[in-house]
């Protein structure tokens, strides 16, 4: 049996090393100030990206990848194997992202063997999906295996954001300019998450960062109780922050393992510097 292959996108924030280590094909989007644009997670690191977002009088953009770059991630993993593709993406109710790599594959013609998998997440959300499936995957596991493993994991995270600021929320119209306003004079802080059909919403509003870690905190605990768990902390530019999170969680929760990344620079786009994450995943 040849080994199943897996695709991804840069939204999904996993780190290049654990790619790499894991053999995770990655298309990255794009990232515009103004005329110039760059490859998330290839021409522009998160480092560069905040420190540019921070300083920058122009609002940056992201575009999706075309079909063409997702056939020839396809093409060249066809030729090399005849192992089976699976190819996970950002929401599609975020992004075109899905539809274009679903059009490239209706481009192979049956030539390769390739699902599209919607994630209906974003982030690290859909990052441990594809890292899952990479392992399952070196273990020998079939194409059925892993989408049954995917669709278990993706059932049982749990996701939720803090982000510091309503400005960059209401720049991509997800919430107006007066409810923005508000929350701004009021130190309003919104945890976020994605329900079921992979949009965002709001599951709470506190006011202050310490006071939002620890409702985060508390959630978690009511979602997760006394049974171990996994998680992975993301964060944009504030260690600090999310170090908070982690000092919090760990009395709290049965906590298997612990991992960090980055928030790259599309989701940071429209979440804006200072926001944190937590995924929070089931031990099988």
């Amino acid at each position: 049996m040849s080994q199943v292959r897996i695709v991804t996108d840069s939204t999904s924030d996993i780190p290049a090393e654990l790619r790499k280590e894991l053999g995770i094909e990655m298309v990255p989007l794009q990232v515009l100030f103004g005329t110039e644009a760059f490859r998330d997670a290839v021409d522009i690191s998160p480092d560069v990206f905040y420190s540019r977002l921070a300083g920058s009088k122009v609002s940056p953009t992201t575009s999706q990848p075309s079909p063409a770059e997702f056939l020839e991630v396809y093409q060249r993993l066809a030729e090399a194997g005849d192992g089976p593709i699976i190819s996970l993406h950002l929401s599609s109710a975020m992004s075109g992202t899905y539809q274009s790599a679903q059009l490239a594959m209706s481009m192979l013609e049956d030539k390769a063997d390739v699902t599209v998998y919607d994630s209906k997440s974003a982030s690290y959300g859909f990052g441990l999906l594809a890292v899952a499936a990479a392992q399952a995957a070196k273990a020998g596991k079939s194409k059925e295996e892993i989408l049954e493993l995917i669709e278990k994991l993706r059932a049982g995270t749990r996701i939720y954001f803090l982000v510091d600021t309503l400005e960059y929320l209401q720049r991509g119209g997800r919430i107006g300019k007066a409810a923005a306003l508000v929350g701004s004079l009021l130190n309003i802080k919104p945890i976020l998450s994605i329900h079921d059909e992979g949009q965002v919403y709001s599951v709470d509003k506190v006011r202050g960062t310490k006071k939002a870690i620890g409702r985060i905190s508390e959630m978690l605990l009511k979602d997760f109780g006394d049974r171990p768990v996994h998680l992975i902390l993301a964060y944009t530019n504030n260690q600090e922050d999310v170090r908070e999170l982690e000092t919090q969680l760990k009395p709290l929760l049965q906590v298997k393992s612990i991992g960090y990344t980055r928030i790259g620079s599309v989701i940071g786009t429209h979440t804006g510097p200072g926001t944190i994450a937590v995924f929070a995943y089931p031990a099988f």
